[in-house]
């Protein structure tokens, strides 16, 4: 039996990865980060409107080390869709297309959405 040609799709070997390609996979993912922390989230305002007992048994939750992690991570999160918002707006006008542009604009939304993450979190957490 002969074997067939089987033609395989270019878009594999002619596309790089590029940090713009990486932070786009990266929102869609921390997109499902954000629905969990709204979760959590919704948690502590509901503890809080039920009474003194039950805010004070999610704080005590809320202080275990993981779900310390993930309530960092779903601020860096929040953070980073803010920031990709933002970007989306300057590239809505037109400008920042250029290559260079992308990849300081990428790099942007990076750098803004860790630093204020770790701002919040030692103005409102850790001091």
């Amino acid at each position: 039996m002969a074997t067939q040609f089987r033609p395989t799709s270019p878009h594999l070997s002619v596309w790089r990865f590029t940090l713009t390609m990486t932070m786009s996979i990266l929102h869609r993912i921390l997109g499902i980060g954000l629905y969990l922390g709204t979760i959590l989230f919704v948690l502590w305002l509901g503890a809080a409107a039920l009474g003194q007992e039950e805010f004070e048994m999610v704080q005590g939750f809320f202080g275990y080390p993981i779900i310390q992690i993930g309530l960092f991570l779903y601020t860096w999160t929040l953070f980073h869709h803010m920031a990709g918002g933002i970007k989306h707006f300057v590239w809505d006008t037109g400008a920042g297309f250029d290559p260079a542009g992308r990849e300081i604009i990428t790099v942007a939304t990076l750098v803004f959405s860790v630093t204020a993450t770790v701002l919040v979190w030692a103005l409102l957490v850790w001091f």
